[in-house]
C-alpha cells in the first residue's frame, strides 16, 4: 500500500489487466531449474542456463514490481486489496513453511529411521561393513558399504554458521527498528536501518559462499556426499536462495521509501517484506540447531 491509497477514491475492487509476467517468470524459472539440475550432474552448459534463467527472472520481477507499484501509487488499491494482500502473503509464507518442513522431515527420517534400519541385524547380512552412524557423530565416516561415497567431514557451528546466525538475528532487530521508525513517520531513520538490514543480508550470503567453498575444497563435503550431503546442501542452499529473495524485497522497499512511498497508515508492501524476512530468520534458527549442532 502506498501513500496515495485512499479507500474512498479507489475502485470497489481492483481487477488488473491480463498480464504476461507469470508466464515470463515461469520461463525464467524453467531455465534456472534446468541449468541447476544439469550443472550438479556435470554438464558445464548448465551453469550458463542457470545464469540466464536468473537474469531473465530478475528482469521479469523488476517489471512486475514496477507495474504493481504504479497501480498502488495510482490510487487503484482499496482497503479490500490490502486485506487480500495480507491473506495472500500469509498463505504464501504457510506454503514456504510446508516447503522447508519437507526437507526437515527428510533430514529427520534419514537420521532417526533410515540409517539405524540399514544398520540393523537383518541388513548386516547384506552389508556387514556398514556403519550405522550419522556423519555428524563420526566425522570422516561414510555410510557407504560399497565405498562409492568419498570420506568427508561435516561443517561445525564455528565460526561461520554462528556468525551468520548473529547477522540474521541482528538484521531482524534492525528491520523491526525501521518498522517502528516508519510508524513514527521518521523516514530518514527508517531508510538508514533498512540499508543496514540489506547489507546484513548481503553479508550473510557472502559468508555462506565462503562456507560452501570451505566445505567443497577442504572438507570434501559435496551434494554427492550421501544423504547427509544431500540434505545439508538442499536445506542450506534453499535457505540461502530465500535470503537472496528476501534481500531483494527489502532493497525494493528501501528504494520506495527513498522515493517517498508509504505512510504510517499504508505500508503493507513494507510489512509483507518484513514478514518474509522474519520467516527466513526463524528457518535459519532451526537449521543452525539441527544441521550444525545435532
Amino acid at each position: 500500500m502506498s501513500s496515495s491509497t485512499h479507500t474512498g477514491h479507489a475502485p470497489y475492487y481492483f481487477v488488473p489487466a491480463p498480464s504476461r509476467h507469470p508466464v515470463m517468470a515461469a520461463i525464467g524459472l524453467f531455465f534456472v531449474i534446468l541449468g541447476a539440475s544439469q550443472w550438479v550432474n556435470g554438464a558445464g552448459w548448465g551453469a550458463y542456463s542457470l545464469l540466464f534463467g536468473l537474469l531473465w527472472w530478475l528482469f521479469v520481477l523488476k517489471q512486475w514490481f514496477g507495474d504493481a507499484i504504479s497501480e498502488s501509487e495510482g490510487g487503484q488499491y482499496s482497503q479490500r486489496i490490502d486485506v487480500s494482500y495480507r491473506w495472500s502473503m500469509g498463505w504464501f509464507i504457510f506454503s514456504e513453511v510446508m516447503f522447508f518442513g519437507a526437507f526437515f522431515g527428510a533430514l529427520y527420517w534419514a537420521r532417526v529411521h533410515s540409517v539405524p534400519n540399514l544398520g540393523s541385524l537383518e541388513n548386516q547380512l547384506l552389508w556387514p561393513d556398514f556403519k550405522a552412524l550419522w556423519p555428524s557423530m563420526a566425522p570422516g565416516i561414510t555410510a557407504s558399504p560399497a565405498g562409492v561415497t568419498e570420506p568427508f567431514s561435516t561443517v561445525g557451528p564455528w565460526p561461520l554458521p554462528t556468525l551468520n546466525t548473529a547477522l540474521l538475528l541482528t538484521s531482524g532487530v534492525t528491520l523491526t527498528i525501521a518498522h517502528h521508525a516508519l510508524l513514527d513517520n521518521n523516514r530518514s531513520k527508517t531508510i538508514g536501518f533498512m540499508w543496514i538490514t540489506v547489507l546484513l543480508g548481503i553479508a550473510f550470503l557472502i559468508c555462506q559462499g565462503v562456507e560452501y567453498h570451505h566445505a567443497y575444497t577442504e572438507l570434501n563435503l559435496k551434494l554427492s556426499s550421501g544423504i547427509f550431503g544431500s540434505t545439508f546442501f538442499m536445506l542450506t542452499g534453499f535457505h540461502g536462495f530465500h535470503v537472496f529473495v528476501g534481500m531483494l524485497m527489502l532493497l525494493v522497499m528501501t528504494f520506495r521509501l527513498m522515493k517517498g512511498h508509504f505512510t504510517p497508515d499504508h505500508h503493507f508492501g513494507f510489512e509483507g517484506a518484513a514478514w518474509y524476512w522474519h520467516f527466513v530468520d526463524v528457518v535459519w534458527l532451526g537449521l543452525y540447531i539441527v544441521v550444525y549442532w545435532m
